[in-house]
Protein backbone atom coordinates (compact mmCIF):
# COMPACT_ATOMS: atom_id res chain seq x y z
CA UNK A 1 0.00 0.00 0.00
CA UNK A 2 1.33 3.27 -1.21
CA UNK A 3 1.25 6.10 1.65
CA UNK A 4 1.42 9.69 -0.17
CA UNK A 5 4.35 12.19 1.35
CA UNK A 6 4.82 15.60 0.61
CA UNK A 7 7.87 14.98 -1.45
CA UNK A 8 6.37 12.25 -3.72
CA UNK A 9 5.91 13.08 -7.02
CA UNK A 10 2.32 13.94 -8.80
CA UNK A 11 3.02 11.53 -11.77
CA UNK A 12 4.15 8.86 -9.51
CA UNK A 13 1.09 9.10 -6.87
CA UNK A 14 -1.43 8.68 -9.93
CA UNK A 15 0.32 5.48 -11.40
CA UNK A 16 0.49 4.21 -7.76
CA UNK A 17 -3.23 5.36 -6.49
CA UNK A 18 -5.11 5.66 -9.76
CA UNK A 19 -8.14 7.49 -8.34
CA UNK A 20 -5.85 10.30 -7.07
CA UNK A 21 -6.13 11.81 -10.72
CA UNK A 22 -9.77 12.64 -9.48
CA UNK A 23 -8.86 14.52 -6.37
CA UNK A 24 -6.24 16.40 -8.61
CA UNK A 25 -8.17 16.93 -11.79
CA UNK A 26 -10.79 18.82 -9.55
CA UNK A 27 -8.44 20.82 -8.25
CA UNK A 28 -6.76 21.25 -11.51
CA UNK A 29 -3.50 20.10 -10.56
CA UNK A 30 -1.80 18.59 -14.00
CA UNK A 31 -0.83 15.15 -13.26
CA UNK A 32 -0.41 14.52 -16.90
CA UNK A 33 1.94 17.07 -18.80
CA UNK A 34 2.73 19.00 -15.71
CA UNK A 35 3.04 15.67 -12.96
CA UNK A 36 6.81 15.66 -12.77
CA UNK A 37 7.02 17.34 -9.46
CA UNK A 38 6.49 16.86 -6.14
CA UNK A 39 2.98 17.19 -4.48
CA UNK A 40 4.12 19.84 -1.92
CA UNK A 41 5.03 22.32 -5.05
CA UNK A 42 1.68 21.35 -6.79
CA UNK A 43 -0.22 22.18 -4.31
CA UNK A 44 1.90 25.38 -3.48
CA UNK A 45 1.31 26.66 -6.77
CA UNK A 46 -2.54 26.49 -6.91
CA UNK A 47 -2.79 27.82 -3.08
CA UNK A 48 -4.24 24.77 -1.71
CA UNK A 49 -4.12 23.00 1.19
CA UNK A 50 -1.22 20.36 1.56
CA UNK A 51 -2.17 18.27 4.11
CA UNK A 52 -5.46 18.43 3.76
CA UNK A 53 -4.96 17.00 0.09
CA UNK A 54 -2.36 14.44 1.39
CA UNK A 55 -4.62 13.33 3.69
CA UNK A 56 -7.73 12.96 1.21
CA UNK A 57 -5.28 10.51 -1.08
CA UNK A 58 -4.24 8.57 1.43
CA UNK A 59 -7.83 7.53 2.57
CA UNK A 60 -8.55 6.76 -0.72
CA UNK A 61 -9.22 2.32 -0.52
CA UNK A 62 -6.31 1.09 -2.19
CA UNK A 63 -6.90 -2.21 -4.37
CA UNK A 64 -6.24 -3.65 -7.88
CA UNK A 65 -8.85 -3.07 -9.63
CA UNK A 66 -10.32 -5.62 -12.11
CA UNK A 67 -9.05 -5.71 -15.79
CA UNK A 68 -5.86 -5.03 -17.34
CA UNK A 69 -3.59 -3.25 -15.10
CA UNK A 70 -1.15 -1.40 -17.68
CA UNK A 71 1.63 -1.22 -15.31
CA UNK A 72 2.23 -5.04 -15.90
CA UNK A 73 2.24 -5.48 -19.63
CA UNK A 74 4.91 -4.95 -21.81
CA UNK A 75 5.58 -2.01 -24.21
CA UNK A 76 3.98 -4.10 -26.96
CA UNK A 77 0.70 -4.93 -24.15
CA UNK A 78 1.02 -0.90 -23.69
CA UNK A 79 0.45 0.60 -27.20
CA UNK A 80 -2.52 -2.19 -27.49
CA UNK A 81 -4.02 -0.97 -24.55
CA UNK A 82 -3.71 2.65 -25.64
CA UNK A 83 -5.06 1.59 -29.46
CA UNK A 84 -7.95 0.01 -27.89
CA UNK A 85 -9.17 1.63 -24.19
CA UNK A 86 -8.29 5.44 -25.98
CA UNK A 87 -7.54 5.90 -29.73
CA UNK A 88 -10.68 3.68 -30.88
CA UNK A 89 -13.01 5.11 -27.97
CA UNK A 90 -11.74 9.17 -29.04
CA UNK A 91 -12.60 8.52 -32.25
CA UNK A 92 -16.20 6.96 -31.32
CA UNK A 93 -16.75 10.02 -28.99
CA UNK A 94 -15.56 12.68 -31.89
CA UNK A 95 -18.41 10.98 -34.08
CA UNK A 96 -20.91 11.06 -31.69
CA UNK A 97 -20.50 14.96 -29.77
CA UNK A 98 -19.78 16.89 -32.66
CA UNK A 99 -23.25 17.52 -34.06
CA UNK A 100 -24.28 18.13 -30.23
CA UNK A 101 -21.55 20.79 -29.88
CA UNK A 102 -22.35 22.45 -32.88
CA UNK A 103 -26.11 22.37 -32.02
CA UNK A 104 -25.40 24.00 -29.26
CA UNK A 105 -22.93 26.64 -30.57
CA UNK A 106 -25.83 27.30 -33.03
CA UNK A 107 -28.52 27.29 -30.84
CA UNK A 108 -27.66 29.41 -27.47
CA UNK A 109 -24.13 30.82 -29.33
CA UNK A 110 -25.71 34.48 -30.31
CA UNK A 111 -26.55 35.23 -26.51
CA UNK A 112 -23.88 33.33 -24.82
CA UNK A 113 -20.31 33.55 -26.78
CA UNK A 114 -18.57 31.43 -25.17
CA UNK A 115 -20.30 28.49 -26.13
CA UNK A 116 -19.10 29.72 -29.88
CA UNK A 117 -15.34 29.71 -28.06
CA UNK A 118 -16.00 26.11 -26.90
CA UNK A 119 -16.54 24.85 -30.20
CA UNK A 120 -13.88 26.46 -31.61
CA UNK A 121 -11.46 24.46 -29.00
CA UNK A 122 -13.46 21.10 -29.65
CA UNK A 123 -12.78 21.65 -33.11
CA UNK A 124 -9.20 22.40 -32.95
CA UNK A 125 -9.21 19.44 -30.04
CA UNK A 126 -10.36 16.79 -32.01
CA UNK A 127 -8.22 17.91 -35.87
CA UNK A 128 -5.30 17.55 -33.35
CA UNK A 129 -5.87 14.28 -31.58
CA UNK A 130 -6.99 12.80 -34.60
CA UNK A 131 -4.08 13.46 -36.27
CA UNK A 132 -2.03 13.00 -32.96
CA UNK A 133 -3.24 9.71 -32.76
CA UNK A 134 -2.83 8.59 -36.40
CA UNK A 135 0.89 9.38 -36.42
CA UNK A 136 1.10 7.24 -32.81
CA UNK A 137 -0.53 4.56 -34.64
CA UNK A 138 0.92 4.42 -37.61
CA UNK A 139 4.41 5.52 -37.11
CA UNK A 140 5.81 6.12 -33.73
CA UNK A 141 3.97 3.48 -31.77
CA UNK A 142 5.57 0.66 -33.85
CA UNK A 143 9.02 2.62 -34.10
CA UNK A 144 8.79 2.44 -29.88
CA UNK A 145 8.18 -1.60 -30.00
CA UNK A 146 11.24 -2.17 -32.54
CA UNK A 147 13.31 -0.07 -30.23
CA UNK A 148 12.03 -2.09 -27.16
CA UNK A 149 13.14 -5.36 -28.88
CA UNK A 150 16.05 -4.07 -30.42
CA UNK A 151 17.71 -0.77 -28.63
CA UNK A 152 20.39 0.05 -30.81
CA UNK A 153 21.92 2.73 -30.48
CA UNK A 154 21.05 3.71 -34.37
CA UNK A 155 16.89 3.29 -33.13
CA UNK A 156 17.37 5.39 -29.97
CA UNK A 157 18.67 8.23 -31.89
CA UNK A 158 15.71 7.68 -34.25
CA UNK A 159 13.11 7.20 -31.51
CA UNK A 160 14.23 10.08 -29.93
CA UNK A 161 12.80 13.25 -31.26
CA UNK A 162 9.56 11.24 -31.94
CA UNK A 163 8.95 10.66 -28.48
CA UNK A 164 9.39 14.73 -27.30
CA UNK A 165 7.62 15.86 -30.22
CA UNK A 166 4.87 13.22 -28.76
CA UNK A 167 4.94 14.78 -25.31
CA UNK A 168 4.96 18.93 -27.04
CA UNK A 169 1.38 17.92 -28.62
CA UNK A 170 -0.06 16.53 -25.17
CA UNK A 171 0.64 19.33 -23.64
CA UNK A 172 -1.19 21.73 -26.50
CA UNK A 173 -3.99 19.62 -26.03
CA UNK A 174 -3.97 19.96 -22.80
CA UNK A 175 -3.85 23.65 -22.47
CA UNK A 176 -7.12 23.75 -24.98
CA UNK A 177 -8.72 21.20 -22.26
CA UNK A 178 -7.78 23.40 -19.37
CA UNK A 179 -9.25 26.32 -21.35
CA UNK A 180 -12.27 24.45 -22.12
CA UNK A 181 -12.91 23.95 -18.05
CA UNK A 182 -12.39 27.64 -17.19
CA UNK A 183 -14.81 28.95 -19.99
CA UNK A 184 -17.01 26.14 -18.53
CA UNK A 185 -16.89 26.63 -14.74
CA UNK A 186 -15.57 23.78 -13.93
CA UNK A 187 -18.50 22.34 -16.81
CA UNK A 188 -21.15 23.45 -14.32
CA UNK A 189 -23.92 24.58 -16.63
CA UNK A 190 -25.95 27.38 -15.56
CA UNK A 191 -29.37 26.40 -13.67
CA UNK A 192 -31.89 27.11 -16.64
CA UNK A 193 -29.43 24.87 -18.87
CA UNK A 194 -31.66 22.59 -21.79
CA UNK A 195 -30.72 19.22 -21.94
CA UNK A 196 -28.09 19.66 -24.87
CA UNK A 197 -26.59 22.09 -23.16
CA UNK A 198 -26.07 19.97 -20.32
CA UNK A 199 -25.23 16.38 -22.12
CA UNK A 200 -22.24 18.61 -23.69
CA UNK A 201 -21.05 20.30 -20.54
CA UNK A 202 -21.25 16.51 -19.38
CA UNK A 203 -19.30 14.62 -21.89
CA UNK A 204 -16.60 17.30 -22.40
CA UNK A 205 -15.59 16.80 -18.89
CA UNK A 206 -15.52 12.88 -19.74
CA UNK A 207 -13.32 13.53 -22.38
CA UNK A 208 -11.01 15.36 -20.41
CA UNK A 209 -10.98 13.02 -18.02
CA UNK A 210 -9.95 10.26 -20.51
CA UNK A 211 -7.53 12.31 -22.55
CA UNK A 212 -5.82 13.08 -19.35
CA UNK A 213 -5.72 9.15 -18.11
CA UNK A 214 -4.89 8.75 -21.92
CA UNK A 215 -1.66 11.26 -21.79
CA UNK A 216 -0.59 10.47 -18.11
CA UNK A 217 -0.60 6.81 -19.77
CA UNK A 218 1.56 7.08 -22.17
CA UNK A 219 4.18 10.06 -20.65
CA UNK A 220 4.96 8.13 -17.00
CA UNK A 221 4.26 4.46 -18.26
CA UNK A 222 5.15 4.11 -21.72
CA UNK A 223 7.16 7.12 -22.88
CA UNK A 224 9.03 6.35 -19.38
CA UNK A 225 10.65 3.43 -20.29
CA UNK A 226 11.37 4.11 -23.74
CA UNK A 227 13.47 7.40 -22.00
CA UNK A 228 15.18 4.47 -19.54
CA UNK A 229 16.22 2.17 -22.32
CA UNK A 230 17.48 5.34 -24.43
Amino acid sequence: MTTVNREMWVSEIVKDIPKSADIFRKNRIDYCCGGKMPISQAVEERGLDLEGMIEEINSIEQHEEAGIQPKYLDEKGIVKFIQNRYHQELMDEFAALTPYVTKLARKHGPNEPHLVRIQELYKTLKNEMIEHTEDEDHNVFPMIIEFMENPTPELAEKVRPHVSELEGEHEAVGDILKEIRDITSDFTPHANACGTYKLVYARLEKLEKDTFDHVHLENHELFERVRKAI
